[in-house]
């Protein structure tokens, strides 16, 4: 899944007419999508070595029975939350999604990932201008990337 739940929301958002196109491919982070390993990741998306928090929450299952379809929540308790991106160490593509939260919105998103096999999910935050991560391991139990 290489557009993620982030791409998903900006095309709603763009056919409700509430975002222009223009808008919607400025937001559209091409070389964190592409990058490869949680630390590159981290490098394009300008978070250099985040900060472990235990501010941040990640609601995953312990054992997904289906890597195609997998249900992941992140909460922030960080004040300022301004991003959220949730990455996929041993996806082919490691950002699985990446949101933009606007200035007086909870740091709550939901969304379905895949996941190629069992692997570390991260939830990488940028908040008040740094950024925090968090990690918690999801096992698979059948692949979702086509694997």
């Amino acid at each position: 899944m290489k557009a993620g739940g982030g791409f998903g929301l900006l095309g709603l958002l763009v056919g409700a007419g509430l975002v222009s196109p223009q808008v919607a491919r400025a937001a559209w982070d091409k070389a964190a999508f592409d990058s490869r390993g949680v630390e590159a990741v981290f490098a394009a998306l300008g978070a250099g070595k985040p900060a472990p928090s235990t501010e941040i929450r990640i609601n995953a299952p312990e054992i997904a029975e289906n890597g195609a379809v997998v249900a992941v929540s992140v909460v922030s308790n960080l004040p300022q939350t301004e991003q959220i991106a949730l990455l996929v160490d041993r996806n082919p593509y490691t950002l699985a999604a990446h949101f933009v939260i606007p200035p007086g919105t909870a740091p709550d998103i939901q969304t379905r990932i895949k996941m190629a096999e069992s692997a570390n999910v991260y939830a990488l935050v940028k908040a008040g201008g740094r950024f925090h991560v968090a990690r918690r391991e999801v096992k698979v139990t059948l692949g979702g990337c086509g694997a």
